[in-house]
């Protein structure tokens, strides 16, 4: 509609949902079918034509508060529209590349914290947990050295994969192959923390499974990750194609 648009549907997972300002929402305009649109908007708190759904009951990132906005026709002028582009990979502009470089590259960040966080939590417990069979405490059984050897392994690759794309973005080194590789760093670093905080738990105990050790807030945040987008399925796709020289849009699509 003039000076601006109307958007419909529900939105899941907004994040920050009781202190947001402004509501990131990416939505289709199918006013010409042979055509669609994507719309890039940011919808400011006070707009009307919305509700909010305290869905927020959830296994793991309780605390980002990520309830579901339902949208009836929330009108967003003009000057809150980032971008609108075309569907599917021909609208893979230099603002959707830095969204989704911000976000993917974020992730990773988050979770290669994490998995050193668990790390020095479960090293500080394996120091003073015992065992009835054992004369020492549990750092010097040999399945927990290999443990914490494959957890510390998992984390030195991490730190080097995020810096070298780090430092390609910063010094402007991107070309075709940069959805490769921000999908990539993502995927592999949320890969490893789960791998990490799932092994930390084998080493902890069974009172890892409480809920006032800290290892069972970071198992479930750590599995979160995996909803992150780009979910798995999506990231083998993208990955996939465009290594074989294949248009994303190509079908069929499986992510």
């Amino acid at each position: 509609m003039s000076g601006g648009y109307k958007f419909t549907g529900r939105k899941s997972f907004g994040s920050l949902t009781p202190v947001w300002t402004r509501l990131g929402l990416h939505g289709m305009d199918m006013s010409d079918p042979k055509a669609p649109k994507i719309v890039h908007g940011f919808m400011p708190r006070d707009t009307k034509g919305y509700t909010i759904k305290d869905t927020w009951d959830v296994l793991g990132m309780r605390a980002t508060r990520s309830d579901d906005t339902v949208l009836e026709g929330a009108f967003v002028p003009d000057k809150y529209i980032a971008r609108v582009v075309p569907a599917g990979a021909a609208g893979a502009d230099n603002f959707v590349a830095g969204f989704l470089t911000w976000a993917l590259y974020g992730f990773a960040n988050i979770y290669y914290g994490l998995s050193m966080r668990v790390r020095e939590v479960l090293v500080e417990q394996l120091k003073t947990k015992t065992s009835i069979a054992l004369t020492r405490p549990m750092i010097y059984h040999p399945e927990v050295q290999h443990g914490i050897a494959e957890i510390t392994m998992d984390i030195e690759a991490m730190g080097p994969h995020i810096e070298a794309v780090g430092s390609d973005w910063t010094e402007g080194r991107v070309g075709p192959d940069w959805f490769i590789k921000i999908f990539s760093v993502k995927h592999k670093v949320v890969d490893a923390a789960f791998r990490i905080a799932d092994r930390a738990l084998d080493l902890s105990g069974g009172f890892g499974m409480f809920k006032k050790s800290e290892l069972e807030r970071l198992f479930r945040d750590a599995r979160a990750g995996k909803f992150h987008p780009a979910n798995p399925l999506l990231t083998h796709e993208i990955v996939g194609k465009i290594s074989l020289g294949i248009s994303p849009d190509e079908q069929p699509r499986w992510g």
